[in-house]
């Protein structure tokens, strides 16, 4: 008979990832990474912890003695930096995303209207899931994630066709399109759109993610791009916009990527 006695399980049965987990909370990444200032971390304290009711009041008083930009930047954003780290960390889900998001596009527009002419973006970016499929839980994460970076972001929604994805594209002239496909029965639609886009002059790079797309399949046609997890886009995004093409992406992604 095996004598257990003494025997730690907790050596052996233990998920590769818990203790990385348990490392990283709420309270953790706040402490690394909120702004110093109590002002700022006041605001960015909100969106972390989805404050819908205190965020409105925590932006109008740090909007008395800051420019609204700082609180944008310096506050919200922040906060969402934080939230998009937990979401990376498999801390935060879907759930908490969407809160926090909501929390800061409240603050957003109180602290805009102190903005003469609005708030300045980075850049436009078109945003679909693949003609036939219904899924677009990882675009709607990406979508948050961009628009908490400072770009515009319209949204196309699910089973977009192909066609009307190019209709956008040509008339808002975005910096990038992304689509996402959880099916790979759907995920063809995206080369049968860069094709086209491609027959009309436009050389921006479409970016194809989801469940169904791996990097071999997304760089296998003209103008594609891979971005693996939600995370990813905004770092890639801010590539193109400093002027690299999707060859340049391409050469570099793993760099890019790397840290984001």
């Amino acid at each position: 008979m095996i004598d257990y006695k003494g025997v730690d399980f907790g050596k052996i049965l233990k998920r590769y990832d818990i203790g990385s987990q348990n490392e990283t909370t709420p309270e953790s990444v706040a402490k690394k990474m909120l702004p110093s200032d109590p002002v700022f971390k006041k605001v960015a304290e909100c969106v972390l912890y989805m404050k819908f009711k205190d965020v409105g009041p925590a932006v109008a008083e740090a909007l008395k003695s800051k420019p609204a930009l700082d609180v944008i930047n310096d506050g919200l954003v922040v906060g969402m930096e934080c939230v998009a780290k937990l979401y990376a960390e498999h801390i935060y889900y879907l759930p908490e995303i969407m809160m926090a998001a909501k929390t800061m596009e409240i603050g957003i527009a109180l602290a805009e209207k102190q903005i003469p002419g609005g708030r300045e973006t980075k850049g436009l970016v078109v945003m679909h899931a693949a003609e036939g499929d219904p899924h677009d839980i990882g675009k709607n994460i990406a979508a948050v994630m961009l628009r908490s970076s400072g770009y515009s972001v319209i949204d196309m929604g699910k089973d977009v066709a192909v066609n009307d994805v190019v209709d956008e594209v040509v008339k808002s002239k975005p910096m990038l399109v992304t689509g996402t496909a959880l099916m790979t029965t759907t995920m063809t639609a995206f080369p049968r759109a860069a094709e086209i886009l491609r027959g009309k002059g436009i050389d921006i790079p479409f970016m194809a993610a989801g469940g169904a797309v791996n990097r071999d399949f997304a760089e296998s046609f003209d103008l594609g791009i891979y971005s693996e997890k939600a995370p990813q886009t905004p770092p890639i995004a801010d590539k193109i916009k400093a002027g690299y093409d999707w060859r340049k992406v391409r050469e570099e992604w793993d760099s890019i990527v790397g840290g984001e």
